[in-house]
């Protein structure tokens, strides 16, 4: 680790509705500690432990929209937090050679648990004038093809390559779209699928659409406990099924986005946990748990032959959206899900039915 920190606590900013209960209790733990005139250790430690059993309680049991929510947290760890913590003698490369450099998509090489490697992530952006010169994470063309680029070195000088995600989705605009964000997220699922080094993928906050997987293919897929991974974000998926953001929820109950559903469906590999609380909560104790499986990961692909390497992942892509049924005589059954029923979506006609007054 090359940076130190701590435990954040819920009352600051901010706390999310389902997470005030627990910053009360922790308002109530700094008032005590604050009196001099008594001693409240006792009260302390009751109340301590109170908060770990809600803490414990209310995190095992999140619901989707709640996990997107901690998934977007403001003091979530973002790409450039993780690079500070766990990556040593980072050298940041830019540009496409093509067009500009796209801030939104950070990259360069370092030491990742002692092993030499290629990072590559989404950078968000910390304050508003960043956000914006990141796009909010959003990449174009350029961001894209700058990061194959990359990957494309990497594999020259046989060193493995970690892509660390955490994006709303591609940048939508007209510019992109002339300069073809389409062509350029295809052309690197082509060539990552082939691509002649170790590829581990880890989605740390948001993983969306087309935009994640721009960045997103490779032998193994992990993602972070409250972290996920969508075809589009709850918020879109209200808007075209149901004309209506505030059905987001319900979009996200129906995208089996959260690291347990995709795991069950076979789409990623692995679940990294979090520490009690969230990555916002202890950002330490989050990078920790990521470089630790970074390092046994990349130890673990780096023993492969380059051929058997690309062999299994080309046979994990093929396996992607495979699902088993019983028939009647009691033999499992493989199908291959349509599109509907693999994303679990209702049609319009099974939307929630509107409030009094809202808009047609």
């Amino acid at each position: 680790m090359t940076s130190s920190g701590g435990k954040r606590q819920f009352n600051g900013n901010g706390v999310l509705e389902f997470e005030r209960p627990m910053a009360q209790i922790e308002q109530q733990i700094q008032e005590l500690e604050a009196q001099t005139d008594r001693d409240c250790s006792e009260e302390i430690r009751e109340l301590r432990s109170t908060l770990v059993k809600l803490m414990k309680n209310t995190y095992s049991s999140l619901k989707p929209w709640q996990k997107v929510q901690v998934a977007r947290h403001q003091n979530r760890p973002q790409v450039t937090d993780y690079i500070r913590m766990i990556v040593r003698d980072f050298c940041e490369l830019h540009g496409d050679r093509q067009f500009r450099d796209d801030r939104a998509i950070v990259t360069g090489f370092g030491r990742v648990a002692g092993q030499k490697a290629l990072i590559i992530g989404h950078r968000k952006g910390k304050d508003i004038k960043e956000k914006v010169e990141c796009y909010f994470g959003c990449a174009h063309p350029e961001g894209y093809r700058k990061a194959l680029r990359k990957m494309q070195l990497a594999a020259k000088f046989g060193l493995p390559v970690v892509c660390l995600i955490d994006t709303p989705g591609a940048y939508p605009g007209i510019g992109a779209e002339e300069r073809g964000i389409a062509e350029a997220i295809a052309v690197n699922l082509m060539e990552m699928s082939r691509l002649q080094t170790p590829v581990v993928c880890v989605v740390i906050a948001e993983g969306g659409s087309g935009g994640a997987l721009g960045i997103g293919v490779g032998d193994r897929v992990a993602v972070m406990e409250h972290a996920y991974y969508s075809v589009i974000s709850p918020e879109g998926c209200a808007a075209i099924l149901w004309k209506s953001s505030e059905y987001a929820p319900q979009a996200a109950e129906c995208l089996k986005m959260t690291p347990t559903e995709l795991k069950k469906l076979g789409l990623i590999d692995d679940i990294i946990k979090e520490p009690l609380g969230g990555a916002h909560r202890d950002p330490m104790a989050a990078a920790a748990a990521l470089e630790h499986y970074l390092g046994e990961t990349l130890s673990q692909l780096r023993r492969l032959p380059v051929e058997t390497l690309v062999a299994q992942r080309y046979e994990r892509i093929r396996h992607l959206g495979e699902f088993f049924t019983t028939a009647s005589n009691g033999r499992a059954k493989k199908k291959i899900a349509s599109k509907a029923s693999s994303s679990g979506l209702v049609t319009p006609s099974a939307a929630p039915a509107r409030a009094a007054g809202s808009r047609a």
